[in-house]
């Protein structure tokens, strides 16, 4: 259980607080707490012992494992949302979802992993991915704690509302519209639109278009269908590729990456059901292109 208690007065430090305030605590598991994140200040999460604090605070201990909102790792990793059973992040441009033949530590799922290990090597505590996002493309992602709602959250995934940010090359045909087509994944490297086969899976993708200058134009995205590359290779169809992405055939990359976030999540909890709505604004590096 999240307790916490209000600050009084002004000019005592955390680690201070924390003994005094909470006196029958073992002054190691408040050390320990405060050292791997279970500390929140004002909703913040804090590692650092002398923390000034103000009347009117509020410090609060989370349960083990799980951080306050909007804490973020020193991976860059933002942490959105977390309880027993599920991790909503916001993951940095550049950041794999997991691990691949050439990177095995620096994923998103290992980086959570460790985080839910709460530095305890021996902790058998670990996640689930759920859905990925490719390394250059920013944004939400869930990730669940337990293999029950793992099954819960995929089974149920293409009923969860998913919108995207893209800034594009050039201007869709009309401000508003469906992009539809079969897709052929067979390739590990790069997905194709192809007449539909056996080979081939249905994709659908509406867009929105929000701004536009005379290069590029900012679309808002909404995923009917989740395929493999599925927004890029629709986009590179109607000769809209995301700015960046070369792959898919962008002459221009300025803010050197793909210009894709992962902006908007609404799904049920895959446990109690309750309605989960997450959104992360637009970078700051896409509206700068327009």
């Amino acid at each position: 259980m999240r307790d916490s208690r209000v600050v009084e007065q002004s000019g005592e430090q955390l680690l201070a607080f924390l003994f005094a305030r909470w006196p029958d605590a073992k002054k190691k598991q408040l050390r320990d707490a405060l050292k791997f994140g279970c500390i929140s200040v004002n909703g913040r999460a804090t590692t650092k012992f002398d923390h000034p604090l103000k009347r009117g605070d509020t410090v609060a201990i989370q349960p083990k494992g799980v951080a306050a909102p909007d804490t973020k790792l020193a991976s860059g990793i933002l942490i959105r949302h977390e309880d027993g059973d599920l991790i909503v992040i916001e993951k940095p441009a550049g950041l794999l979802s997991i691990a691949s033949a050439g990177e095995q530590e620096k994923t998103a799922y290992a980086l959570l992993t460790r985080h839910v290990r709460a530095g305890n090597a021996h902790s058998r505590a670990r996640v689930w991915i759920v859905h990925r996002l490719d390394r250059e493309t920013s944004g939400l992602m869930v990730f669940a704690k337990n293999e029950p709602a793992k099954i819960a959250l995929q089974e149920n995934w293409d009923r969860a509302e998913k919108k995207y940010f893209a800034v594009v090359e050039g201007t869709p045909p009309a401000a508003a519209g469906k992009l539809e087509s079969h897709l052929d994944e067979s390739n590990p490297l790069k997905v194709y639109v192809a007449p539909e086969g056996p080979k081939t899976r249905r994709a659908v993708t509406r867009y929105r278009v929000m701004k536009k200058s005379a290069e590029f134009a900012l679309l808002e995205l909404t995923l009917e269908t989740g395929r493999r590359h599925q927004i890029r290779v629709q986009l590179a169809e109607i000769n809209c590729p995301i700015v960046g992405d070369k792959k898919y055939g962008a002459h221009t990359n300025p803010i050197r990456r793909v210009a894709l976030h992962a902006s908007s999540l609404r799904f049920p909890h895959p446990v109690t059901g309750a309605p989960l709505r997450f959104q992360s604004p637009l970078p700051g590096d896409f509206g700068r292109l327009l």
